[in-house]
């Protein structure tokens, strides 16, 4: 358990969950179809014993699930859930954001290019009008599960916790 799951706040949940250093690489990995742990070992560079702790984290949370794909002996690959397939636009979020403003020399890395066909920088956009989404565009308030504690006095207004509604 991590100080996260404390706070009543939905970003430091899912900070409690993807947001370890390794972690969203380790999503994206999995993302692109390195799925065996030695495979994911090898590209990441990271330890055994630190990639067994995430992946755990990721499985015990319902992000990852691990499939046998050979009996004998058995062995494992590890496969995105759909609550790990639905964090893959948050990832290109950040990759666009980290393409914008830490852009490794020779520029992107990696394009996207949309099931139409297309490359595209991912945008958030409003389901509603359509507009883009962004700092200057949004206002947060105190939602149906808003409750004091940790994290959610400034939906108050920076005068205290938020009250249960």
């Amino acid at each position: 358990m991590n100080r996260f799951t404390e706070m009543h706040c939905s970003i430091a949940q899912a900070v409690g969950v993807v947001g370890e250093p390794w972690t969203p690489l380790i999503l994206r990995d999995l993302f692109l179809g390195v799925r065996r742990f030695d495979d994911l070992a090898a590209d990441l560079g990271v330890s055994r014993n630190l990639l067994t702790q995430r992946l755990e984290r990721l499985m015990a949370a319902g992000v990852v699930e691990r499939l046998p794909y050979q009996e004998r002996p058995v062995r494992y690959e590890y496969h995105l859930t759909e609550a790990g397939r639905d964090i893959v636009p948050a990832l290109t979020m950040l990759m666009a954001w980290g393409d914008k403003w830490s852009t490794p020399p020779g520029g992107p890395p990696a394009l996207l290019i949309h099931s139409c066909g297309e490359q595209f920088t991912p945008v958030v956009a409003c389901p509603h009008c359509g507009g883009e989404v962004t700092a200057e565009s949004i206002t947060m308030v105190g939602g149906p599960g808003a409750a004091p504690g940790p994290g959610t006095w400034v939906l108050a207004g920076g005068s205290g916790p938020v009250e249960a509604g």
